[in-house]
């Protein structure tokens, strides 16, 4: 069963990884839980592509963006030495939410998640909190182009 968005509005965001030998198992391929760090390193590397950096959105603005769910599907393997190709398409921007589908494939997809990530405040405990406009405004824009 696939998690693919069934329409695109724009191209996804991507982001090159190699599988190095520390990311592969006993058995020669990618260790599962590794794949959550790829698509957290394409995640960063998106809202650095929009203008974001967390270290400046959390000194300046009290906010940070932290995981709230995932819903992963493993497709096939990655190996050592693989060039694989991570993506994040922008799904749904909530009120304190942000949803994204994000893929890691190498000629075909590999992995496919939803992954829904929060705006909190980073002074109060932790608490969700709306997502400054001006973050808003520019993933909508950044995600339509």
């Amino acid at each position: 069963m696939s998690l693919a968005p069934t329409a695109t509005d724009a191209d996804p965001f991507s982001f090159p990884v190699r599988v190095y030998y520390e990311d592969t198992d006993s058995g020669g391929v990618v260790y599962y839980a590794n794949y959550l760090k790829f698509l957290e390193r394409a995640r960063t590397e998106w809202l650095r592509a929009a203008g974001f950096e967390q270290p400046e959105l959390m000194r300046d603005h009290n906010v940070i963006f932290v995981v709230r769910s995932v819903a992963i599907e493993y497709l096939q393997p990655a190996r050592f030495n693989d060039e694989l190709n991570v993506t994040v398409h922008l799904e749904k921007l909530g009120s304190c939410t942000i949803d994204v589908f994000q893929t890691v494939a190498r000629d075909k997809p590999l992995v496919e998640a939803r992954v829904q990530i929060v705006c909190v405040d980073n002074q109060s405990g932790f608490k969700p909190v709306r997502i400054p406009s001006f973050i808003r405004q520019q993933l909508e824009s950044h995600s339509s182009s």
